[in-house]
């Protein structure tokens, strides 16, 4: 039995021995390339180091960094496209194989993709959303100034969060639907005279006593349900 299990090892292993001497490339090749790189499939030292695997030094005699995306290996100008804009000058460091596989994985499997890591830009970049990405054009976002690291955040951009508190706090007496303050799903404006508590006839009188006659931006002072300290709220007013 032992003498059977081995004879058939050796003939295995004897096979893989001769088929990698015969057909070096389908033994050792992960699979063919990528259409733009054809050229190079029976080159595997064009990208791959001895012992060492794909390189980045060996991409970047090619492909130029400060080229990537405006010219060609030949240096002909791209044309301007809906594709995304040239990022690769904002990397932080070269580093290809991070994003960039050349033998693509066979369509019915999912391991080993690779997803774009924006940790590997600069960090002035990765605050400039706008640079690669579309502006949602809905009525929350269109015009909306604060940054978009607020309420998303490059690792998950769903689902969204958002801190009220940072503008005005919602206890349990202003539980209200969103369009109680900002009518007709306006979000970059927003009203207090929702609620039947802030007539706004009783709240310009019961202001103009205190002698505070610009009450159009309320938040400017009332941050909270229960008011601010005194010293703070005064110093709110004097700025505005």
């Amino acid at each position: 039995m032992k003498r059977s299990v081995w004879s058939g090892a050796l003939l295995v292993l004897s096979v893989i021995i001769g088929l990698s001497f015969v057909k070096p490339h389908e033994m050792v090749s992960p699979g063919n390339l990528i259409p733009a790189h054809a050229e190079l499939e029976s080159n595997c030292f064009a990208c791959h180091s001895p012992f060492q695997g794909a390189s980045a030094d060996r991409c970047t005699t090619c492909h130029v960094v400060s080229d990537i995306g405006l010219r060609t290996t030949k240096g002909v100008p791209i044309t301007p496209s809906n594709r995304r804009p040239p990022f690769h000058q904002a990397l932080a460091e070269t580093n290809c194989m991070a994003c960039h596989s050349d033998h693509p994985r066979p369509r019915l499997s999912t391991a080993g993709s690779v997803k774009f890591d924006h940790d590997l830009l600069k960090a002035d970049t990765r605050a400039k959303c706008q640079s690669c990405h579309v502006p949602p054009r809905d009525d929350l976002h269109r015009g909306q100034s604060l940054a978009c690291a607020t309420c998303h955040q490059p690792t998950n951009w769903k689902p969204a969060t958002f801190d009220h508190n940072r503008y005005f706090v919602l206890d349990r007496d202003h539980n209200a639907a969103c369009t109680t303050c900002h009518l007709g799903g306006n979000y970059k404006q927003y009203t207090c005279y929702g609620c039947h508590e802030h007539q706004e006839a009783r709240i310009i009188a019961e202001h103009r006593e205190e002698g505070i006659t610009n009450i159009q931006n309320c938040v400017s002072c009332h941050r909270s349900p229960h008011g601010e300290p005194e010293g703070e709220r005064e110093g709110r007013e004097r700025d505005d």
